[in-house]
């Protein structure tokens, strides 16, 4: 740990600081990503990753590691992993465990385990392997997705993944797995050719009717390869976001996006353990990037915006010209950590305030710092809070190679 207050500036609010949480000069850090479930629930211990990039596909790297942070023992950081292909990682609701697979799949082959470990480095056992057809379907799992997620009671998993055969080209297919963790099954719920960039987020809801629901995002239009790699993200309408049970039942629509003007940027999050989500969107005209709230209706068609019967909140609809693309809310679902252009200038990150549920905008609005990125587009500043809501975490390159670092004591700023 590395107390940086040199990346305060006038602007930044009294009480804040500023630590580096890695420096190992030719090695890349950083934050896994803004929904991953990194935190224990006391916030006082995250996960984050050596030899990675923000988006985690580094994991073939050999030099990559998830590392436990303890925020209360000086930041230290200890390896929870040493296998090569280690990603999909996931903390259990009751921080007791890191769950992650051992990805040494190709299309069509290799296999795919799912560990544990505990957080103090003991108990690492493999729960499953995947190394054939999932049950039923005769697709085979490869390229699994950076992070996994796990329902608040801990009994299931759910991790995309490719499922074509390395062969085929034409629209290969991608889907979602859940896993039972108590009996070491698991079932593919969902599965097609526009599901390659699922984003899955189980709900944080501990009500058991909402607790099944995982939060996915569709990419029409989409154009991938035979190997899996994306070469178009979607077509002229965008991606469409919904809510599906974790049996692959009852699909629900968010109203984002999908009506010609306003596009699903591709980040978006569970208000908290509310069952609204929040988004950012791309809108052509006047070209701005807003936060608009949500909540899930009826499927209808994939027609986003124009979905019948739901509750759009435009969260940013007081800002002049909004810029918003990457963000977090606390546990609560009151506070939120966001960047907001010029992302050319080296990034900045605010405090927000979120006001009533589908009814209010934001509220208030605090300037943290600038976290001085060279390049805001490979480096992704990817800002977000702690759960509860007292620390504040962003990734830069600021020292000339991707570094994790965290703000403390933004509890005591009022926006």
């Amino acid at each position: 740990m590395i107390p940086r207050p040199d990346l305060l500036d006038e602007r930044s609010p009294d009480g804040i600081e500023v630590v580096q949480l890695t420096d190992e000069p030719d090695v890349p850090s950083c934050h896994v990503y803004m929904e991953a479930h990194v935190f224990t629930p006391d916030s006082r211990r995250i996960v984050l990753h050596r030899g990675a990039d923000p988006h985690g596909h580094s994991n073939r790297n050999p030099e990559h590691r998830y590392l436990l942070c303890d925020l209360e023992d000086t930041c230290r950081l200890t390896p929870l992993t040493e296998e090569q292909g280690a990603t999909g990682m996931a903390v259990s609701p009751d921080g007791r465990w890191l769950y992650y697979f051992v990805d040494e799949t190709q299309p069509g082959e290799g296999q795919l385990a799912l560990k544990r470990v505990g957080l103090d480095g003991t108990g690492r056992e493999t729960l499953m392997v995947v190394d054939g057809p999932l049950s039923g379907t005769g697709l085979r799992p490869s390229r699994a997705y950076p992070h996994a997620t796990v329902r608040t009671d801990g009994r299931r998993l759910a991790e995309p993944v490719f499922l074509g055969d390395g062969r085929t080209a034409h629209q290969p297919p991608f889907g979602l797995m859940v896993f039972d963790l108590a009996k070491a099954t698991v079932e593919l719920v969902l599965h097609g050719p526009s599901w390659c960039n699922i984003h899955a987020q189980y709900s944080r809801s501990t009500d058991v009717a909402h607790a099944h629901d995982i939060l996915v995002q569709e990419n029409h239009g989409n154009v991938t390869d035979a190997s899996g790699h994306r070469q178009r993200y979607t077509g002229d309408l965008g991606a469409d976001i919904h809510v599906i049970r974790d049996d692959g039942t009852h699909l629900r629509d968010l109203p984002w996006g999908r009506d010609g003007n306003e596009h699903c940027q591709g980040h978006q999050c569970w208000r908290g353990c509310t069952t609204w989500a929040i988004t950012s969107t791309a809108r052509r005209d006047p070209p701005q990037w807003e936060l608009i709230e949500g909540r899930a209706v009826e499927h209808q068609g994939h027609i986003g915006s124009r979905s019948q019967g739901a509750i759009r909140n435009d969260l940013s609809c007081w800002f002049p010209t909004p810029g918003f693309s990457h963000f977090g809310v606390t546990a609560d679902g009151r506070r939120m950590i966001t960047d907001c252009e010029p992302f050319a200038e080296g990034g900045r990150i605010f405090l927000a305030s979120l006001g009533k549920p589908g009814e209010e905008p934001i509220q208030e609005f605090a300037y943290l710092l600038s976290p001085r990125a060279k390049d805001t587009k490979t480096t992704h500043i990817h800002p977000f809070p702690s759960p509860d809501g007292t620390m504040a975490f962003f990734n830069s390159d600021e020292s000339g190679v991707l570094q994790a670092y965290m703000v403390t004591g933004i509890d005591r700023v009022s926006p």
